[in-house]
């Protein structure tokens, strides 16, 4: 089984392996060319950094290539009153007395570190369909879990500005 993607992450990754097929390459390709005419290659820094940014971008590529043959695509649609990909979810934390707010995205996008949850965490998991009001129990792994309460539900629909993440 497979990345869950939306179509919108489909299609940023597909941009991602355009612009590195045909910008990327060209430039590292050029930048290998240029230090392997500087001489003697056993010696030869800037040639040994040029093949190891060329060979990243090409492995980045491939990598991408294959998230999308492995994909499931998932609709970020949801109900108005429903949790779902791409929403602004305000959960109050029972033990901690505190509010968090978080966005929930695909894994492709996730950054706990900006607020983007995947919906493949356990966080994610458990939000997801529930309704403002809700007790929500988040299963972290065997042995640990723990309570949040849906306070608020904001139907995020630009996701432009999302990045996916690095490998």
């Amino acid at each position: 089984m497979g990345e869950q993607l939306t179509q919108n992450d489909v299609k940023k990754i597909k941009e991602e392996i355009e612009y590195r097929k045909i910008v990327v390459r060209k430039r590292e390709l050029e930048a290998v060319k240029e230090a392997r005419a500087q001489g003697d290659l056993s010696e030869n820094f800037e040639y040994k950094a040029a093949k190891q940014d060329k060979n990243r971008n090409e492995s980045r590529i491939r990598y991408l290539e294959k998230m999308l043959k492995n994909a499931r695509i998932v609709s970020d649609e949801s109900k108005e009153d429903e949790v779902g990909i791409n929403n602004t979810v305000t959960v109050y934390f029972e033990e901690d007395d505190e509010t968090e707010e978080y966005r929930l995205v695909t894994s492709v996008r996730g950054n706990s570190m900006q607020g983007l949850i995947s919906i493949e965490s356990p966080m994610g998991k458990a939000l997801l369909g529930h309704r403002a009001g809700d007790r929500v129990l988040v299963k972290v792994d065997g042995d640990a879990d723990y309570y949040v309460v849906v306070r608020k539900i904001d139907k995020t629909t630009d996701d432009s500005e999302d990045r996916l993440r690095k490998f």
